[in-house]
Formats: structure tokens, C-alpha cells, sequence
């Protein structure tokens, strides 16, 4: 099995990760700290980083654009380094990109994100180059399915489906 390499941050990442696991063609996914200053990264030391999520998917069951379209529904994208009640830089909305096509894709669909007129307000989305992914701490894994009632910001919105894009003539 071929499989591609998404990462993302929109909050707290035991709701991000519950959800976008059980989505088809997610192959894997494992929660840490991205996009930010300070090495080996944790919890109490995590400096500019954002917690983030880390999918591994099957491109032949599912697309990047799918997968961005999901992360647009789960979270909010308008609020400025919050989600829910959690605040601060850990907590902002971005996209690291992997390669130059996943950036184009990225930039496409937040337009289409901010032409759908789902969200009340301006997408902050960062869109910033893919770099150093710092694993969290066990406890962090997989929490939700650990702590099925634990804390999380995030749920589907499933009627906040973008419109189909025309096929390109």
C-alpha cells in the first residue's frame, strides 16, 4: 500500500485525532507538537509549537483535499490561536504542507473555505512548510478512546459540506 503524510493543528489533538482516525483511508495517526522553536518538544516544554496531528492515509481511499475538508469541520478556523476553551499558540489553527502539491491544495481549498460562507468569520489557517513532528507523551495517544468522556472542542458539522468544485473543462 502506497500511503501520503498529513499534518495539521486545530486545537487540542485528542479531539482531532479521535475524529480524522475513523475516517476512510486513514491509515494512522499519532499526536505531538509542530511548527515551532524548541527540540524534542513535550508537554510542559513545547516553546511555539502547536499541538498537531500527524495522518498517514491510503491516497487510493482518500485525498488530501478530503482530508482538509474534514479538518475545516471539526474545528474553528476563524478564531486566532483558540478552539473552544482552550487559548493560546498551541491551540491555533495550520497546515504543514509536505510538498509544493499539498500547499497548492491547502491554499485552495481555505479559499473555498472562506467563499462557502460556513464560518462567521476570516480563515487563519496558517499554511507554513512541513518541519520537525515531536511525538507527545503516551498518555496523549489515543485519548479519547482511552477517556471515551474526556475533554475535546471538536465534532463534525456534517452539513458544513463544501460544494463540489465544476470539473475543470
Amino acid at each position: 500500500m502506497n500511503t501520503e503524510r498529513a499534518v495539521l493543528a486545530g486545537g487540542c489533538f485528542w479531539g482531532m485525532q479521535d475524529l480524522i482516525r475513523k475516517r476512510p483511508g486513514v491509515v494512522s495517526t499519532r499526536v505531538g507538537y509542530t511548527g515551532g522553536d524548541v527540540p524534542n518538544a513535550t508537554y510542559r516544554n513545547h516553546g511555539t509549537h502547536a499541538e498537531g496531528i500527524e495522518v498517514i492515509y491510503d491516497p487510493a481511499k482518500t485525498s488530501y483535499r478530503e482530508i482538509l475538508e474534514f479538518f475545516f469541520q471539526i474545528h474553528d478556523p476563524t478564531t486566532l490561536n483558540r478552539q473552544g476553551n482552550d487559548r493560546g499558540m498551541s491551540y491555533r489553527s495550520a497546515i504543514y504542507y509536505v510538498g509544493e502539491d499539498q500547499k497548492a491544495v491547502a491554499e485552495d481549498t481555505i479559499a473555498d473555505v472562506e467563499a462557502s460562507g460556513l464560518w462567521p468569520g476570516k480563515v487563519v489557517t496558517e499554511v507554513e512548510p512541513v518541519g520537525d513532528f515531536w511525538e507527545a507523551e503516551p498518555e496523549h495517544q489515543d485519548y479519547l478512546e482511552r477517556i471515551p468522556h474526556g475533554y475535546t472542542c471538536h465534532f463534525a458539522r456534517p452539513d458544513w459540506v463544501l460544494p463540489k468544485r465544476a470539473a475543470a473543462e
